[in-house]
Parts: C-alpha cells; sequence; structure tokens
C-alpha cells in the first residue's frame, strides 16, 4: 500500500525540517528561488483562467498545479520550512541551533521573493506588451487584487490588520496540510491527490499566502495599482508573514509532531532501551 502511517510521516516531517538545516547556501537559495517562480506563476495562471471564464472557482480549482510540481521537484516554500524545521529545533536533533533555523528561514525568503518577483516583472511585460501599451484584463485583475488587499486592509485599522492576520494564519493551516498530505503517499498520483485539496482550499477561502502576494503586490504596482510598496510590506507581506509562521508551526507542525512523533511506539521503544538502570542500595 502507498498509505503512510502518521507516526511514520512524522518522523518524515522532523527529517525533512532537519535535512533544509544543513544544506548549503546555494542550494537553498537555488530551490527556494524555483519555488517562487513556480508558484508565482500558477498564481498568475489563476487569475488568467478566472478573468477568461468569470468564475473563481475553477481558477482555484487548476492553481495546485504549481504547487504539485514545486513539492516533486524538491524546492522550498517559506510557508513549508515554517512547519519543518522548527520540528528539528524541538526534537532536539543534533546541530540544529536557532541560528540554523533563522538562517534557513531568511535564504527561504529571499529565494522566494527573487522567484516570484522575477515573474512579476515577466508577466508585467506580457500583459502590456513590453510597457508600451495600457494592461490587459489579466494585469488590471492583478492591479486591482493589490489594492484591495493593502488598502482594503487598511482602512479597517486594527480590524483589519486582525483580519490580515488571520487569514495568513488560515492560509498556512492549509498549505503546510498540504506540504505533510504529501508525505502520507509513496506514490506520485497520491501525493498530488492529497496535496490539491488543502491548496485548492486556501486559494478559493482567499487566504493570505505571503508568496502568492511577493507575486501578486509587485505585479500590481508595476501595473499601475494605486498603492505603495509600503502599503503593501506593512498591509500584506510582513503580517501574513507572521501569520503564516503561526499558522505552520502551531496547527501542524505542533500537533503532529505531539500526537504522532512524540508518542510514537518506536519512540517510545527508544526512550525504554536508554532508561538507567537501577542499582540496588547496599
Amino acid at each position: 500500500m502507498s498509505y503512510v502511517n502518521p507516526s511514520d510521516f512524522a518522523k518524515k516531517m522532523v527529517d525533512a525540517g532537519e535535512a533544509k538545516v544543513f544544506m548549503s547556501t546555494r542550494d537553498t537559495l537555488i530551490r527556494a528561488y524555483m519555488a517562487g517562480a513556480i508558484l508565482a506563476l500558477a498564481a498568475a495562471f489563476a487569475v488568467t483562467v478566472t478573468v477568461n471564464t468569470g468564475d473563481p472557482l475553477i481558477g482555484a480549482l487548476l492553481f495546485p498545479v504549481g504547487f504539485c510540481m514545486l513539492y516533486l521537484l524538491g524546492f522550498d516554500l517559506l510557508t513549508g520550512v515554517f512547519t519543518l524545521v522548527p520540528l528539528a529545533l524541538i526534537d532536539k536533533r543534533r546541530g540544529v541551533t536557532m541560528k540554523g533555523l533563522w538562517r534557513n528561514w531568511g535564504l527561504v525568503f529571499a529565494g522566494n521573493f527573487a522567484g516570484a518577483f522575477t515573474v512579476a516583472v515577466f508577466m508585467a511585460i506580457i500583459v502590456t506588451f513590453g510597457f508600451s501599451e495600457a494592461p490587459n484584463a489579466v494585469g488590471e485583475k492583478i492591479g486591482h487584487i493589490g489594492e484591495g488587499r493593502t488598502l482594503g486592509y487598511a482602512a479597517h485599522g486594527a480590524a483589519g490588520m486582525l483580519t490580515l492576520f488571520v487569514r495568513a494564519v488560515m492560509c498556512n493551516w492549509m498549505v503546510s496540510t498540504g506540504v505533510v498530505a504529501a508525505m502520507m503517499s509513496t506514490s506520485v498520483s497520491g501525493k498530488i491527490m492529497a496535496m490539491w485539496m488543502p491548496i485548492l482550499v486556501f486559494f478559493y477561502m482567499g487566504f493570505e499566502h505571503s508568496i502568492v502576494n511577493m507575486f501578486l503586490f509587485p505585479a500590481g504596482i508595476l501595473l499601475g495599482g494605486q498603492f505603495t510598496w509600503m502599503d503593501y510590506l506593512i498591509w500584506n507581506e510582513i503580517p501574513t508573514v507572521l501569520g503564516n509562521m503561526v499558522g505552520g508551526i502551531t496547527f501542524v507542525g505542533a500537533v503532529i509532531y505531539a500526537t504522532h512523533h512524540k508518542t510514537s511506539p518506536e519512540r517510545q521503544r527508544n526512550a525504554d532501551e536508554v532508561q538507567p538502570v537501577a542499582v540496588p542500595a547496599e
């Protein structure tokens, strides 16, 4: 059977987090760059489908193709390392430190942003014929998304910031569930089916994904959206990154670690084997 038991894929999660900490700077940046670019292209694809069909559900149904591709190719998203890398630290894996965690998160953030921004520039060129004319319908849609999800939150003040943060938490609850779900199967088809469902949920519900936004908002600014870089950073990207971090660690990583890995039969046996032997008093 291709199904992997929870205690087994929980160990895979910790192993994956440990491996990412010790990955070279070059490989981490390249994998993060490619992940950001592929996810950005999937977002552009989903927006194009939504504009052409007039049905956002169809766009959401097709968006997960990008996530599946980048996962199967072994590329890294910030939302995924938010969930996996802390587990290696919690599990006290040898050599895993807070410095290593922050290094991994920083490199993945930089790589994701560079990849997403590259696609933002390319799409801006495509939808304006090299900036020689006004954006087409897809370009206009991207610009309006950026306005609504920066100035729209700002208009509500603290309530808008809270809403943004909660949407970011919910987003990585779903996205990291997709990362974990891919470990539930040893077959490619099983991994794709398991990933597709939570990614569809997050995208259609309009939750805030930090890497998708690294494409949508810079592209929106390039295409004449009526918001600024500061609006983007303060009223979307920074709170979204923080919410994604909380959602991934709290509702996915910590829950699975505590209920499946920490209490797994193999771990219990290993703990029993290292128990000190009582020496009788003379």
